[in-house]
């Protein structure tokens, strides 16, 4: 039995794998399809040469990575993990500390063994195509914080969640289920005020022009917009951004201030509708209930795995350590976590068409578009995507669908 699960979870691994490839190969080709008449003038000629180019380079650099990811993965299968949870089972008894040392182990050996990849990627390609603008110090600096938080956020968690475990064998799955809600709420709410000020500076939007007409935009909708902050995310890269976080009083509006150096103060009044929309249609909550939910689901049928020797065995090892269990069944558990993922990017792109109405409807459509097209532009993004790659990995629509929603909703 243990030897047929191993060979179930390889025979995972590969598929997902091939999968992947096949779909990132697909979505590649479809890049160089003919554009639609609707996105004509996305695209400058050398800008679309230049998103070409940028697209080649990224893909045969992913395509290296994807390779070096799948070989890695398998060694871990067949010697590393079991390497790893040898070593930790000798250093210490504690289930608590063991978990942390696996983890900590093999997520600082990945990342290590990633950092240079990261590099060449940030000061190489990122660099050469006018996107990356952070500088070493800066790029150490967020190294070292990410690392702190994993550790801190990410062991603290771990930590509980094992200790559950221990004193409550196969039931902890309810209470870890409760602690990971509480701590999902508490960061919806906090991380704008907790997380984000460790790597950027956030400053209210100045009164103006942009800040009068999205004063207008407010009174318009009955949303109050006086959680409105520019972030520097300039700092890092020229890619433009802008999102909503939180709820109740606890909403917040982040601009870039890289859109606001690139877009007109119409277009960025119907970007900030569009997320106005979002609030609107409940969107932020709706996804919260539904991620509280599927992590539920994920506890369960974990805890009622966790027990069970065969998992331990088929790794090839004589312990049953709960991080090991916990590889295993999230391997196992890739099936359906493929589907529910197409499940939620699915939703999630009902959502987008959804805020992109309310925008349409309360805001310029035209200035709407115009700003879609211009972050596409700037972000030099796919305007042919593969529809399987939409299927599969999309969490927001392709940019012609999207403006197709918008004049049809204006029509």
């Amino acid at each position: 039995m243990a030897v047929t699960l191993f060979f179930v979870i390889i025979f995972l691994v590969i598929t997902g794998f091939i999968v992947d490839q096949l779909i990132s190969w697909l979505n590649h080709r479809s890049r160089f399809s003919d554009i639609p008449k609707l996105l004509a003038g996305v695209y400058t000629p050398e800008r679309y040469g230049h998103y070409l180019d940028y697209k080649s380079v990224s893909y045969r650099f992913g395509l290296l990575l994807s390779w070096l990811s799948f070989a890695a993965t398998l060694f871990m299968l067949f010697a590393g993990f079991v390497m790893v949870d040898d070593f930790v089972i000798s250093v210490t008894d504690s289930p608590v500390l063991q978990a942390l040392l696996f983890f900590g182990t093999i997520g600082l050996a990945a990342d290590l063994l990633s950092t240079p990849f990261d590099v060449y990627d940030t000061f190489v390609i990122e660099q050469k195509f006018g996107f990356n603008k952070s500088t070493p110090a800066i790029y150490i600096g967020d190294k070292l914080k990410s690392w702190l938080l994993a550790a801190v956020i990410g062991g603290g968690l771990l930590s509980l969640i094992v200790w559950l475990y221990g004193q409550l064998g196969s039931s902890f799955w309810w209470l870890a289920w409760v602690a990971i809600t509480v701590f999902s709420l508490f960061f919806s709410l906090f991380y704008s005020n907790l997380i984000v000020p460790l790597f950027n500076k956030q400053t209210p939007l100045e009164p103006g022009e942009l800040r009068d007409k999205l004063n207008n935009l407010a009174e318009r909708t009955g949303f109050s917009l006086t959680n409105i902050f520019v972030i520097d995310g300039s700092k890092r890269s020229t890619r433009a951004n802008a999102y909503f976080t939180g709820f109740g009083s606890r909403r917040r509006i982040v601009l870039f201030d890289t859109l606001i150096g690139k877009q007109s103060s119409d277009q960025i009044t119907a970007i900030l509708a569009h997320e106005v929309g979002h609030y609107r249609k409940k969107h932020t909550i709706k996804t919260l209930i539904m991620s509280v939910i599927q992590s539920g689901i994920i506890l369960y049928l974990f805890s009622v795995i966790v027990g069970n020797p065969v998992i331990y065995q088929a790794m090839g090892s004589s312990g049953q350590g709960f991080h090991l269990g916990l590889i295993v069944f999230f391997i196992l558990y890739s099936p359906v976590s493929s589907v529910t993922s197409v499940l939620m990017n699915y939703i999630s792109r009902r959502f987008e068409y959804q805020a992109d109405r309310f925008a349409a409807e309360n805001a310029d459509p035209e200035a709407m578009i115009s700003a879609l097209k211009l972050i596409t532009s700037d972000n030099l993004s796919d305007l042919t995507p593969h529809p399987w790659h939409v299927f599969l990995n999309y969490s927001h629509p392709p940019l012609k669908e999207r403006i197709e929603n918008i004049l049809n909703e204006r029509d």
